[in-house]
This record gives C-alpha cells, structure tokens and sequence, in this order.
C-alpha cells in the first residue's frame, strides 16, 4: 500500500449523516442487488407495524420519522434482504477447506444460506439434509451427552428475539445446564455487574423522553456515528435547545463532532450542519477512570469550598443522605488522590477536566453515555461504579433527564437477559419456571463466553448450539480457540449467512438457516410477529414485511422448539408444536414468569415507542444489599492493571469498528469516517510514536502481546496509518486483532474481554 493511498489518515472533512449516509446506503442497496425492494422494505423499519433493525438496539419514537433508520441500519437491512444464495449448489462447487481461505466479508456476501446443511468429512463439503434428518441427528448426540449436560453450551447471539431465546433458555434448563453465554458477556457484562451493585438493576435507567429534560450529557467510550447513529437526532435536537455535550474519546469520532441530518432539506442542501460535542477531551486508552476522578474531584473541591465560605453547597447532599452510601469513603479517596497521578494516567490537563467539571456543577440533570470504551477494561466493572460515582455526587439519577445509559450494540443482546439467558442461576426465576414447568432446573452457576472457551481448550466441552453470532471470529486468543473449536463432537449453527464459524467446522457440523427479523413468519396459527428489547428497556413488536429468502427457510423460534421437542421427547411438559404455531402463546408463559414487566404481553407489544420493563432505580427504588445506591472506591487509577510499565517501547492497542461493519460483519473494506480505503489491516498511530520508533507511516509492521504466559500472539501485515490519537495508543480494527488478546485479559468480575486496551509491542514486518 503506497503512502498516498490512506496511510497519512485525516479527520474526515464532512459532517456524519449527510450525503456521505445517502450516498452509502444507495450503494449497498446496489451491491446485494436489491435496490428497488431494499427501498421498500426500509420505509418500514423501526416503525410500530413493521420490524425492528436487525443492527443496534438503539430505542424506536413512539412518533417515527419518515424514514426511522440510519446508515448502519440500512446496511443491516440490505444484507438480509440480498437478492444473492447460498444453495447447495454451491456447497458443492466449494470444499469447506477452500471456503476456510475466503475473506470474511466474502463469506457473507455470498448471500442467504437456502438449506439445512451437514459437514461431510469424506467430500470435505456442507451437503443438504433435511429438516428431520437434522433435528433427529442433533438430537441424537445431544441425548448421547446427557448424562453430563454441562459439556454443551447453548450461546445466544443478541438478534433473537425475546420469545426466542425463552424458549432456548428453556430448553437449556430442561436439558440440564446453565451454561447459557450470549453476546453480553463479550461487552455490556461489566455494565450488568457493575450498575447491579451500584443501584440494584443491571441496565441504564434513561428513557427517550429523558432527552427533553437533560441539561448536560457525558459520552464515554462510545462512537455514536458508527454504533448508534439514530441516535444522533436525539442529540441534535438536544444541541438545538443548547444542551452542552462533553465527550471523551481517544479519537476524534466525526459522529461526535457534527451531524447533518439526512431528512432535513436544510442540512442536506447547505452547508449546514449540528456540532454535537461542546467539549471533546481525546483521554489516553485506559484513562477513563483517571478522567471521571478528576470531575469528580473539581466537584467535590467545589462544594468543600461553597461549605467554607457559607454557599449553596455543590453536592446534593439530600440525596447522598438518603439513597446512598460509601460516599464518605470515596470522598477521602478523591481529596487524597493527585491531580499529577490524574493526568498522567487520563493524558488530560487539569484545566480540561476542571471545565467539564464546571458545566456538570452548571446542570441540573446529567445524562452519562457510555460504550464498550469503558466495559472492555480490567476494570471495566470499575469504570461503570465510577459514572454511577459522578452521578450520585448531584443526585442526577431517579429524576427526567437524568441517568446512566450504557449504549447496547446488538439489537435485542438486552432484552435476552430480561427473559432467561443467563449463565448465572441468581438472575433467573429458577423457582418461578420449575414451578411453572413441573421440572427441576439446574442450580449450578453456568460458562460465560470465556469460561466456556477455556473449557473447550481443555476438552471439557463437547456441543455448541450457536443461535446466530460468529462465536470463532469474535472471540480472543484466536489462534488457540480455532483447533479447540475444531475438536468438538458437535456444533450446531443456526444462521442467515455463512461466517467464519461454519468453515472452521467441528467434528460434525449443522449450518441451519434461519429467516431474518426482516421476512414474514408464516406458521400453522398464520403470520407470527416476535419482540424485542432497546436500550432504554422498552419493549416493542416487530413483524416481517417481506418474503423468505428461500422456501426451505425456517425461523429461529421453528428450529429451537424443533430441537428441543426432538431432544427432550416425554420428559419435556412443553408442547412445543404448539408453541411453534403461535407465538402469542410464549408471550403468554413469558408474562407468567415476570408479570410485573410483562402483563398482557400480546395486548401491548404494539404500543408506539414500546412498554417498558420494570426499573426500581429509575424510582430511586435500589434493589441492592445494603437498600441504597451504592458509591465505590476505586482499585487504582490504570484500567489495565496488565500494562508493562517498564518496557519503553509498550504500546496500548484499542480495538475498533469502522463504519463498514457490525460487530464481526463486514460490509466493505473501507472506513469512510477514518479516511481508510481497500483494507482493514491497518494501525492508527499518533505520527510522534512513530518518530520514536523510526517508524513512518505507511510502513508495514507486526504487532505482539505483551505477556508471560508462554502463548505467542502475533498480526502480521498491518499498515501503520497517521492519526490523531493520544502518545501510546494505537488503534486496530475488530475481529482482525483479536489474537492478540489472551483469554485470561478479561473485566475482573464481569469477564468482558479486555479488547479496548491490550498491552502489544510493535516490530517491522520484514
């Protein structure tokens, strides 16, 4: 790659939204071949009669916009409803050895799987089987392992819907297990631990309508544009009524710096365009809990000083007194600590935080964003204690406008906890179900996500049932996972496309496919609508508007209650055919295990704008240990405690998204936003590492974990790229970094991979 292609990065010059958003979804409507139908199907995306976005989980306006969806979005919706298939035909032109060779964006875009399909070890190729064929063999080695439920994992990808990944919870128990990861435990994990013991619910406690009442939002780790771009509306309406919005990030995200919005006539034909961040501070990788220290501590000089000189005191002391404790603790904690230790770790000047710290003392409600930029920490669990901690200080919780909100990425990953899937048994009515479903469920705690790799290194497990996700490309520590992957006895993947999980085939492999969200659901009791989850915890219907991409295609709640029924034979008190004809009537069981959130389920899944699920803390009801919110004392300053201080020449790797992807799909090679072209093996590097390193940009070179477990981790062929992002920090892009991260390099408590700071050195790649 020459210098001049994208190795000397700029920020991109135009605003996000705009024409570039028009411009992107036009092309990928043409890329799968479906310009005219794609069009069609998105005027009904996200609205309360149609269907939910495939994508993020970002929340749906009880009053839409014309058209309610956003550059990701689109692309979410062109991908499943591409007009290429993956017959078995074409299983047969290709073995799964030369698949294994492909790209993984090639793998996807070869289109919608059209058939239940086996590994053949013989002919190295997926060859069609039937429907029956299938169920009745995976059931077969599912009941060959029953005698230790405990090998079989049962992994929940965050699009299934509600009534979905009931009945995969249910079916998991009746067979005997807990293990039940999902795609929560590889990022908000840390929020559903850390906000748990803060105020006694593991999820944010803002609202739509919270928007209209805040006077202040914080970003934390969170890159609006590319992760949750129909949130920008939101924060342009907010930037229009002069709601201050302070942002940290350790690059300068476009998304968080100006918006043009696509549907308005003058945004789209001026110049004219919102500026989202009134503050932007680019913290150092792992300086997020140095940073909110340091607010924290200009607030609380703030208010010793009010109390010295007889002022209206800064502190709403009301609220500590009452709905908290530990403040005390943590108050001499931030007295004692340094503001040289502040900004060393957080790379910020005490001015700069001193000035986000004024505009926090100015408001009255604060709303506090944040992303996987705080939650894939060490500390991750940490960095969530430490928002609640600032908020707490000016009771900016239990009241409009006010509250934490983690931003979730997968478009019901929170919505599965709400209903079951959960490796831990205190989280599920256990007593409820057994009671509801005359069986005994396990009690013994489940694998999460790094646990259940671990044990497959091992050879401690024997099955996966993989309900959507891209397990082998998502995790960490690839290059031991992949042979691990390999030896299982039995991987069951249940899927719209092919990925990388399916050509890294176990020792027998099923690839299952599944309609999309997007296709009508036709059943014995006529067309099936599903539900699902957002961000803000309200709960929406979601009905398909198009046809199936083959006949042959069935859906996800048909394959789960099918393998369930075939598994568990007599000893299941389901009646599973019968579930699989109407889901009303899973809707009806969800309501019996959780009436409080759930009551007349059928009945109000249409509302506009969702039902929302029951939240205590959002009534300063704090379901916690001691009663009361909690604050917390930090462990130490540094996020990654792994860090080496003492090789000069370490490095801090950040793993990334582009605006080209959703969590491991790739939609293109280029990053628009980064100013990236034709590649993703690519590292961003502030242009002074580089000179330290008589590096430059454009040269090729290799990265290398930093630990002492024995294990050599390495990526070669990567390009580095000048960008504007803090001294020791790099940026990688995700899923292509991910060998680089041990197994062991998880979130203390939440086990959240630690993907947002691994410590690497950097070499030529000769």
């Amino acid at each position: 790659m020459a210098e001049s292609d994208h190795s000397r990065s700029r920020d991109y010059p135009y605003s996000s939204g705009g024409w570039g958003s028009v411009k992107a979804v036009a092309k990928i409507l043409a890329h799968e071949k479906a310009p005219l139908k794609g069009t069609k199907v998105l005027i009904h995306q996200n609205k309360p009669d149609g269907f939910a976005c495939v994508g993020c989980s970002w929340a749906k306006p009880a009053h839409p916009h014309a058209f309610e969806f956003c550059e990701n979005g689109a692309k979410a919706t062109a991908w499943d409803t591409t007009s290429k298939r993956v017959s078995p035909d074409f299983f047969a032109r290709h073995t799964v050895s030369e698949l294994r060779e492909w790209h993984d964006h090639d793998l996807e875009d070869a289109g919608r799987v059209t058939a239940p399909m086996r590994y053949d070890a013989a002919t190295d190729k997926y060859v069609e089987v039937s429907w029956d064929e299938a169920f009745e063999d995976i059931a077969r080695e599912l009941r060959a392992m029953r005698d230790e439920p405990d090998q079989v994992v049962f992994y929940a990808s965050g699009r299934a819907s509600l009534e979905t990944s009931y009945m995969f919870q249910l079916f998991a128990r009746m067979y005997g297990t807990n293990n039940l990861p999902d795609s929560s435990n590889m990022c908000h994990e840390s929020t559903s631990v850390g906000l748990q013991k803060a105020i006694g619910v593991g999820v944010g406690t803002i609202r739509l309508e919270d928007f209209d009442h805040t006077d202040l939002m914080f970003f934390f780790g969170q890159n609006v544009g590319t992760n949750s771009p129909r949130m920008l509306h939101q924060l342009q309406d907010a930037r229009k009524r002069g709601v201050p919005i302070i942002t940290f990030n350790p690059l300068r995200e476009p998304g968080l710096l100006k918006f043009a919005n696509p549907q308005s006539p003058t945004d789209m034909l001026t110049p004219a365009h919102t500026r989202i961040s009134t503050q932007y501070h680019q913290v150092k990788v792992g300086g997020d809990t140095a940073a909110i220290l340091g607010i924290c501590k200009a607030v609380i000089a703030a208010d010793d000083d009010a109390l010295a000189q007889g002022r209206a005191r800064v502190l709403d002391v009301d609220f500590i007194e009452t709905h908290t404790v530990g403040f005390d603790a943590l108050a001499r904690y931030v007295r004692d600590a340094s503001w040289r230790d502040i900004e060393r770790v957080s790379g910020l000047a005490r001015d700069a935080l001193e000035a986000a710290a004024r505009e926090y003392i100015g408001a009255n409600a604060v709303i506090a964003h944040y992303g996987m930029g705080l939650t894939q920490h060490r500390l991750g669990v940490q960095n969530v204690r430490m928002i609640c901690n600032l908020l707490f200080l000016r009771g900016n919780i239990g009241k409009p406008g006010a509250g934490p909100s983690p931003i979730r990425g997968h478009s019901n990953v929170q919505g599965q906890r709400t209903v079951g899937i959960t490796e831990k048994p205190e989280l599920a009515p256990l007593d409820v179900l057994a009671e509801q479903f005359r069986f005994e469920p396990p009690r013994e705690k489940g694998m999460n996500i790094v646990e259940t790799f671990q044990a497959m290194i091992d050879g401690k497990v024997g099955a996966v049932i993989n309900l959507g996700g891209n397990l082998v490309r998502s995790v960490p520590d690839r290059e031991r996972i992949e042979p691990a992957w390999r030896a299982l006895r039995l991987a069951v993947n249940i899927t719209t496309k092919l990925n990388r999980s399916h050509v890294v085939h176990a020792r027998k492999s099923y690839v299952l496919p599944c309609l999309s969200r997007i296709e009508i659901d036709r059943q014995a009791g006529g067309e099936q609508a599903v539900s699902m989850e957002d961000s803000t915890g309200c709960i929406h219907g979601s009905r398909g508007v198009t046809e199936a991409a083959a006949p042959d295609i069935r859906s996800e709640p048909y394959i789960v209650a099918s393998l369930a029924k075939h598994t568990l034979g007599a000893q299941s008190t389901v009646d599973w055919t019968r579930w699989i004809g109407d889901y009303g009537i899973v809707r009806e069981e969800i309501a019996r295990t959780w009436p409080d959130t759930f009551h007349d389920f059928n009945a109000r899944m249409w509302t506009p704008g969702g039902f929302p699920r029951v939240l205590p803390a959002r009534e300063r009801q704090w379901k916690t240990e001691s009663g009361k919110a909690g604050f917390h004392v930090p462990e130490m300053l540094e996020e990654d405690p792994d860090m080496p201080v003492r090789e000069p020449h370490a490095l801090r790797l950040t793993t990334l998204r582009s605006d080209n992807q959703f969590n491991t799909t790739i939609y293109g090679h280029d990053d628009r936003f980064r100013g990236i072209k034709d590649s993703r093996m690519v590292i961003l590097m502030n242009e002074r590492d580089m000179l330290a390193r008589e590096l430059r940009a454009g040269d090729r070179v290799m990265l290398e974990t930093i630990a002492d477990d024995g294990v050599e981790r390495r990526v070669r062929g990567l390009t580095l790229v000048a960008y504007d992002i803090p001294e020791g920090c790099i940026g990688g892009y995700y899923p292509e970094c991910n060998p680089l991260i041990p197994l062991w390099h998880h979130a203390k408590e939440s086990k959240v991979p630690g993907a947002k700071s691994i410590p690497v050195r950097m070499l030529r790649d000769v």
